[in-house]
């Protein structure tokens, strides 16, 4: 028997501090995913985006599939593709306005890409080129994030920051379900609830974390209802209806640069590709599975609305198609030309001012390349000669 168990205990009333601070009603989900594509809502949406989202969706499923190739032929180290989730991918690089961030994850070049950054740039870090391989405050990409979930707590001391200094700047972060696992999520949600930062949290819910399962992650209702724990609304959006997914990321954005603070948003979709070029998808789920999900393609949901409504004809599909091609080869062209790189960039751009470890390191380099031009020459093809390469 406890103490507060003994007849005649004292029970101690909570205090008006301990009583909930915010009515959860408001934050819940929808119990389905908001979806607007096949339904009366689609009436409404604007044509032009619907034209545009078209585009991009295509565009960006030819880069997916140019850069998974070019793992193949030896010109990337590692892909992570995002077939499958290109509404995701396009729409939250089009609800930003061009003074707000994105901060995506490694999965995530094509949402670069869809704003603004060169093709070529977006995977130069899954070549092995360049820590990250263009400039950040140029598109206002942040690096691609390898590391789970570390990019949040960055993109809410950057939302939070522009507030102090009165900037009208948003910051959407984009996360898959496996990183709604780690610690710095639970950081960075709690964060931006409490100093209400004008950050949106954007978890592509593609079904797996590598190969684990949803389900073995979390017994929560959704990951949109995770939300209300931390005090802020959760948004539950099919992922592959980008028409839906941009106008639920659309509101989240402009509640956030209004002053109401960070949102939740859980897009439901599929990783149609295994996990990179790495990973044998068939060891951990049916065949059936990935084609099912294949008849909800998000490409093929957009198209539909679009023809059915004579926003879209067979002259404009090949449009769009051509289009990607061309992107496409021209990816293809400059991605087989060797790179001229110089491994002293190494060091370039880590810190502002160097620490001593890392002059201490570049010294040491510096002194092995400068060894290895000393070698004697032999003739061609020779061991050393390959090494001087």
């Amino acid at each position: 028997m406890t103490v507060l168990e003994q007849p005649g205990s004292y029970r101690p009333i909570p205090p008006p501090a301990w009583q909930p601070r915010t009515d959860p009603a408001p934050l819940l989900p929808d119990a389905e995913p908001y979806r607007v594509l096949g339904t009366e809502a689609a009436a409404a949406s604007d044509p032009e985006l619907l034209k545009r989202l078209y585009g991009e969706l295509v565009r960006g499923r030819r880069y997916n599939t140019q850069a998974t190739a070019l793992t193949r032929q030896g010109r990337l180290a590692v892909y992570p593709s995002s077939t499958g989730q290109e509404a995701c991918q396009v729409a939250a690089a089009l609800v930003l306005e061009e003074r707000d961030w994105l901060f995506p994850s490694y999965r995530d070049t094509l949402a670069a890409v869809a704003r603004g950054l060169d093709p070529v740039e977006a995977l130069t870090l899954l070549r092995g080129d360049w820590h990250t391989g263009y400039d950040p405050h140029e598109h206002r990409v942040a690096p691609l994030c390898t590391p789970l979930a570390t990019q949040l707590p960055h993109a809410v001391g950057l939302a939070h920051a522009a507030r102090l200094k009165g900037d009208d700047v948003v910051a959407l972060a984009l996360v898959g379900d496996g990183g709604t696992s780690e610690g710095d999520f639970h950081e960075a949600l709690n964060f931006a609830a409490v100093w209400r930062a004008p950050v949106v949290f954007f978890v592509q819910n593609n079904g797996f974390a590598i190969s684990v399962p949803l389900a073995k992650q979390t017994a929560a209702p959704s990951l949109a209802h995770k939300a209300v724990g931390y005090g802020m609304p959760g948004r539950l959006v099919d992922g592959n209806d980008a028409a839906a997914v941009h106008q639920v990321l659309d509101e989240a954005v402009r509640r956030a640069r209004a002053g109401g603070g960070p949102t939740l948003v859980e897009a439901v979709t599929y990783r149609i590709e295994a996990h990179t070029n790495a990973d044998d998808a068939t060891r951990y789920r049916s065949d059936a599975e990935v084609e099912a999900w294949r008849a909800h393609d998000p490409i093929v949901l957009l198209e539909r609305e679009l023809t059915a409504r004579k926003l879209l004809d067979e002259q404009g599909i090949r449009d769009a198609q051509e289009a990607a091609e061309r992107m496409a080869a021209d990816l293809r062209e400059r991605m087989n030309q060797d790179p001229v790189l110089d491994p002293m960039e190494l060091f370039t751009h880590v810190y502002a001012e160097q620490t001593a470890q890392l002059r201490e390191q570049a010294a040491q380099l510096r002194a092995e390349l400068a060894a290895a031009q000393e070698l004697p020459g032999e003739r061609d093809g020779s061991p050393q000669e390959g090494r001087q390469r």
